[in-house]
C-alpha cells in the first residue's frame, strides 16, 4: 500500500495556491496597463516571489525611470525658471506653481459655500411665498457669481465631449460608405485632404457668425459660446475617426464579404454583423484621436468664444497681468495635459471592453 506524503501534498497545495494567485495577477495587469498603471503588475510579481531581480529590472524600468526624469524635470525647472524675467516676473517655479494650486482649489470651495448659500436663500424666499398663498411670486433665480476652477474644467469636458460626439455621429457613418465603397471613397477624400489641414482658428470666425445666424433663442438649453466651442472641436477631430472607419472598413478579409454575399445579407445587417466587429479596433484608434485633437483645438476655442472654461481661464488670467496670473496659467496647462491623458486613458478602456485589440 502506498502512503501519500502530507509534506508533499502541502507543497503541491503552495505551488497550486502560487498558480491562481499569478492567473489573478497576470488578468490584472490588462487594466493597469490601461490605466496607465503597469508597474504594479511586477510589484506584485515581486511580492509574490517571482524572480525578483527580473521583477526589480521591471519596477525600475515603468517606475523608478519615469520617476527620475520627473525629478530631473523639476530639479531643472525650479533652477531655471527664476532665471526667465518676463514683464510680470520671474517665470513660477514648482512651488510657486503648486501654492496657486492650493489656492485656486480652496477658492472653489468658497465659491461653492457661496453658490449653496444663495440657493439656501431662494428657496426660503419661495417657501415663505407659498406659505403666505401667493405662490405666483415664486421665482427659480439663477447664480451669476463667477464660476470657480473646477467649474471651469467641468465645462471644458461637457464642451470637448459634445462636440466630440457629434463628430463621431458624422464620421462613422460616412467612413463605413467610403470603406464600403470606391465611389463614396472618391468622393469624400478629396474633402478630407481639404479641410483636415483646416486650423481651429480659422473656422472659429465661420462658425461663430452661423451660429448667431440660426441660433436666435436667448434662453435656450445651450450657450452660444458653448455651441460655437463645440462646433469648433466637431469639425477639427472628425477626420482621424472618418479616415480610420474608412481604413479599418476597406480592409476587412475579402473572404468574410464573400460569406456575406452568399448569405444573401442586407446591407443592415452586413454593417452590423460584420462590417463594425471587424473595423472596431481601427475605428477606436480613430475615436482616441480624434478627442486628442478635439482637447487640444479646445483650449484655443475657449479662448476666443469665452466659453467659460479652461481656454477662457487662461486668457482671463493673460488679459489680467497680475503678478499670480503666470502660476495660475501654468496650474491651468498642467490640468489640460492631464485631463488630456486621463481622457485617453477612459477611450483605451472602453476600446478594452468592445475589442481584442492589443494596440495602443
Amino acid at each position: 500500500m502506498t502512503t501519500i506524503d502530507p509534506q508533499n501534498l502541502a507543497d503541491e497545495e503552495r505551488e497550486a495556491r502560487r498558480a491562481r494567485l499569478f492567473t489573478r495577477i497576470n488578468k490584472a495587469d490588462a487594466w493597469f496597463q490601461v490605466l496607465g498603471l503597469s508597474f504594479i503588475t511586477p510589484i506584485l510579481k515581486a511580492a509574490a516571489g517571482d524572480n525578483p531581480k527580473s521583477q526589480a529590472t521591471e519596477i525600475w524600468r515603468l517606475l523608478g525611470v519615469p520617476l527620475l526624469a520627473i525629478c530631473v524635470f523639476l530639479m531643472l525647472w525650479a533652477n531655471l525658471a527664476p532665471k526667465v524675467q518676463t514683464s510680470l516676473g520671474a517665470i513660477p517655479g514648482p512651488k510657486d506653481v503648486w501654492s496657486e494650486a492650493v489656492l485656486l482649489h480652496e477658492d472653489a470651495q468658497a465659491k461653492a459655500a457661496k453658490e449653496a448659500k444663495f440657493y439656501e436663500r431662494v428657496e426660503a424666499r419661495n417657501q415663505k411665498f407659498i406659505e403666505k398663498g401667493q405662490p405666483e411670486k415664486v421665482k427659480n433665480i439663477k447664480y451669476t457669481g463667477s464660476p470657480s476652477y473646477y467649474n471651469q474644467i467641468w465645462t471644458s469636458i461637457k464642451t470637448v465631449f459634445f462636440g466630440f460626439l457629434i463628430g463621431a455621429i458624422v464620421a462613422i457613418p460616412l467612413g463605413i460608405m467610403a470603406g464600403l465603397s470606391p465611389y463614396a471613397n472618391a468622393a469624400i477624400n478629396p474633402l478630407i485632404q481639404i479641410f483636415k489641414p483646416v486650423s481651429p482658428l480659422a473656422w472659429l470666425p465661420i462658425v461663430t457668425m452661423v451660429v448667431s445666424a440660426t441660433y436666435t433663442v436667448e434662453d435656450g438649453l445651450f450657450s452660444k459660446s458653448f455651441l460655437t466651442s463645440a462646433i469648433t472641436v466637431t469639425l477639427c477631430s472628425l477626420w482621424p475617426t472618418l479616415i480610420n472607419t474608412s481604413l479599418g472598413v476597406a480592409s476587412i478579409d475579402r473572404d468574410l464579404v464573400n460569406v456575406s454575399k452568399v448569405l444573401k445579407m442586407n446591407t443592415w445587417t452586413k454593417i452590423t454583423k460584420l462590417v463594425l466587429p471587424s473595423a472596431l479596433p481601427l475605428i477606436f484608434t480613430g475615436l482616441r484621436l480624434s478627442l486628442g485633437v478635439g482637447w487640444m483645438v479646445l483650449i484655443a476655442a475657449e479662448m476666443l468664444a469665452q466659453n467659460p472654461g479652461l481656454g477662457k481661464f487662461v486668457w482671463d488670467e493673460f488679459q489680467n497681468g497680475s503678478s499670480s496670473s503666470l502660476a495660475k496659467i501654468m496650474v491651468a496647462v498642467f490640468t489640460i495635459g492631464i485631463i488630456g491623458f486621463l481622457l485617453d486613458r477612459l477611450m483605451y478602456a472602453i476600446q478594452s471592453l468592445f475589442t481584442f485589440s492589443a494596440n495602443r
